[in-house]
């Protein structure tokens, strides 16, 4: 078999995997503390791999085979905090191709687990920083592809439309009270998802704004405020440390986070994300990924903006996985003991600001 028909059967293999899939469910919450505001969760979590990264991976693997860079039989190898390389070994295995994650040490074992239960290897760094390094060296020796989802998450997926999760959202909101949202909260991990937002609310002329709401120990709030001021040094930002909050927040400022794309973003605690979290499993009656709290930490911010601006709507957010990845972490009591963590007083922040009487000050930066 040729390169050529072998990238055509590739193809055909995910594209036939995708329309035996569904989409993703929208699902309402009620806020009681803010009538007139309708808020709605887009459940990624019912992705064949179980999360927001599915659609990534995707688009990832379709983007490369397109461009030349998947060969057969050669592995895939990409740097992740976990729930990408999962989605990654899942095409990998569709494919036919080996897959190594390049994953933190602190990664969740069942992160772990779903990795190497779709045929992929782990190999875990130290620190968050190296990920990308390690990645590239692994490419070279291997004679492999680093897929580099930091890079190319911005421009792999179609933002006009091929049924991104713009466009699902959009669709589905259709029939709803308020059809076009005031707002739509995410959380940047690559910074794909973001720019994918809000390149399709622009292009199709929604009044639709898009705030991310970044983790405690990211850079990503950072060089958003910088690029705001005009510094152009912002992009080269960069801290030490790994994000507690998997999935979301990076060490450094990525290719694919694309300040322009975003209305507003705000610093979340992680000890606020997580009562979120809670709050939002309490709610639906099921439990949610650490991430999906950080989300709905920034609904309820603009929850507040519009009752104070005397606006009604809804907001949109991203329920981004499920819980069951994090039972040895955030569903665990003695992880919280061991960091001296404040459950129940996190709790009951969250619970007044979602009954309307206001978040505690958070650091914001809005564009003009």
């Amino acid at each position: 078999m040729s390169h050529r028909e072998w990238v055509n059967a590739a193809i055909h293999k995910i594209e036939a995997d995708f329309n035996r899939s569904a989409d993703t469910h929208l699902i309402p919450l009620a806020l009681p503390g803010f009538p007139g505001i309708d808020v709605y969760f887009k459940d990624e979590s019912s992705h064949p791999t179980g999360s927001l990264k599915h659609r990534l991976a995707r688009s990832l693997f379709l983007y490369a085979l397109a461009n030349g860079w998947l060969r057969e039989g050669r592995p895939v190898i990409e740097a992740s905090s976990g729930s990408t390389a999962v989605s990654e070994a899942y095409f990998a295995r569709l494919l036919g191709l080996p897959f190594i994650a390049v994953i933190p040490a602190s990664t969740s074992p069942e992160k772990i687990a779903a990795i190497e239960f779709h045929g992929g290897r782990c190999h875990l760094c130290e620190r968050a920083c190296d990920l990308n390094d390690t990645s590239e060296q692994l490419a070279r020796e291997t004679g492999g592809h680093f897929m580099d989802q930091f890079t190319y998450a911005e421009r792999a997926t179609d933002w006009r439309a091929n049924n991104n999760i713009a466009e699902s959202i959009f669709k589905q909101m259709a029939e709803e009270p308020h059809p076009v949202p005031e707002w739509i909260v995410c959380s940047p991990g690559t910074g794909g998802t973001a720019a994918t937002l809000g390149r399709y609310v622009r292009y199709r002329r929604h009044e639709t704004r898009i705030l991310c709401a970044d983790p405690e120990v990211s850079v990503f709030f950072d060089g958003y405020r910088g690029a705001l001021a005009g510094d152009a040094q912002a992009r080269r930002l960069e801290i030490t440390g790994g994000s507690r909050i998997e999935g979301i927040g990076r060490p450094r400022v990525e290719a694919s986070f694309i300040p322009s794309c975003v209305d507003g973003m705000v610093k979340v605690p992680d000890d606020l994300s997580l009562a979120a979290m809670r709050h939002v499993s309490a709610r639906l009656g099921r439990r949610v990924g650490g991430s999906t709290g950080t989300n709905f930490v920034g609904v309820l911010l603009a929850a507040q903006q519009m009752r104070q601006a005397g606006r009604g709507g809804s907001i949109v957010t991203i329920l981004c996985d499920a819980g069951e990845r994090y039972a040895h972490s955030y569903y665990n009591p003695a992880w919280y003991a061991e960091r001296g963590i404040d459950v129940a007083g996190c709790d009951a922040v969250v619970a007044a600001a979602v009954g309307g009487h206001g978040l505690p000050e958070l650091p914001c930066a809005w564009q003009e």
